[in-house]
């Protein structure tokens, strides 16, 4: 079997390949705290990888050396992550008597009940959940499959930046291991909460919904950040590069107009984005309301837009961000890893698979 969910107990850096950046970041564990050791971003040519395939292994292979030489880590191990559209997932139960190799034995026999795909063309691998309680003697198994050459892929273009692969983890599954880290940003400690979290990408919005802490509904569309910068780059006849530059300075040199005419109808997409995938999510459970919507991505640092999602859907709003608890090595640039803290949410989740 792949491994989908390797425990691996050393060191593992978080790679996260969207469609725009490799985004890495290592985590390190001590005195009860967590700590950045490094961090790096590194933009992607365009089309390299898209709507989470990638498309060019040598290209993402040489951003992923560059962004490691950046960071200057010396860890080789990665995690990385394939997106949850990509992954199908499935709860059965099985005797609670077997041991890891005879589940395994036991999954491969039947797996064909669960998967739709042809076996020999898909990666599958189980997590054990814990006791049924209604059903005792069984456990409850978590069997993930994903089509092989999505994670031949990432592991290849990680070999070509000259890491080595150790977990390839679900984009759905590494927001959630994150989520423990931005829990103490709420004003409630309840534990029953329904929490709504909105990764807005460059092309990609992903609603993951958390219940308990733990994953209960994801959905992906394709929206995001990009959509901004084409508009920019269009309206005022500049590069591709130049207009992503402006957009991350709030508008520094465009003119004044800007805001009123490009941003602000903007941030109402954004909220439309976040309204609709929140009325998905409650036509397809047995939910209609949420207690929190955190936003993530590299769109969610837009200054007000927090509030203006909040205002408009009425749901309490934060933006994401993984580090406020975490003290930081001084090789790490405190003030870019602020910045780009909302969009490092899978990274961050990723690295956090050095303590399972």
């Amino acid at each position: 079997m792949v491994s989908l969910f390797k425990k691996k107990s050393n060191t593992v850096l978080g790679i996260d390949v969207s469609s725009t950046s490799v985004k890495l970041l290592e985590l390190s564990q001590g005195s009860g705290r967590l700590r950045v050791e490094a961090y790096a971003v590194e933009p992607l040519p365009e089309s390299a990888v898209a709507e989470k395939n990638i498309n060019d292994v040598d290209v993402v292979g040489d951003t992923i050396s560059r962004v490691v030489t950046k960071s200057r880590t010396s860890c080789k191990n990665a995690a990385v992550a394939v997106a949850g559209s990509a992954v199908i997932t499935k709860t059965i139960e099985m005797d609670g008597e077997l041991n890891d190799q005879e589940l395994e034995n036991q999954i491969e026999v039947e797996a064909d009940q669960y998967i739709p795909y042809p076996l020999d063309e898909v990666a599958i691998d189980f997590e054990v959940q814990g006791e049924v309680d209604r059903n005792p003697g069984m456990v409850e198994v978590l069997l993930a499959a994903c089509r092989r050459e999505n994670v031949e892929m990432r592991e290849a273009a990680l070999d070509k930046g000259g890491l080595s692969a150790k977990v390839v983890d679900v984009e759905a599954y590494a927001i959630e291991r994150t989520f423990e880290l931005i829990k103490s940003q709420f004003d409630s400690t309840e534990e029953e909460q329904i929490i709504a979290i909105l990764d807005i990408g460059a092309t990609m919005t992903t609603l993951s919904v958390l219940a308990n802490g733990k994953t209960i509904y994801t959905r992906e569309q394709l929206f995001g950040g990009k959509q901004l910068t084409e508009e920019i780059q269009r309206r005022y006849a500049i590069s591709f590069e130049e207009a992503g530059m402006s957009k991350k300075q709030s508008g520094a040199g465009l003119p004044d107009e800007y805001e009123s005419e490009v941003l602000i109808p903007f941030k109402d997409a954004c909220v439309q984005q976040v309204s609709r995938s929140l009325q998905f999510f409650f036509a397809a459970s047995q939910y209609n309301d949420v207690d929190y919507v955190v936003l993530a991505g590299g769109t969610a640092s837009l200054t007000g837009l927090a509030e203006m999602v909040q205002e408009k859907i009425g749901i309490q709003t934060l933006v994401a961000n993984p580090f406020a608890n975490m003290t930081i090595s001084n090789k790490v640039n405190a003030a870019a890893l602020s910045s780009d803290a909302p969009a490092l949410m899978i990274a961050c989740g990723l690295a956090m698979r050095s303590f399972d």
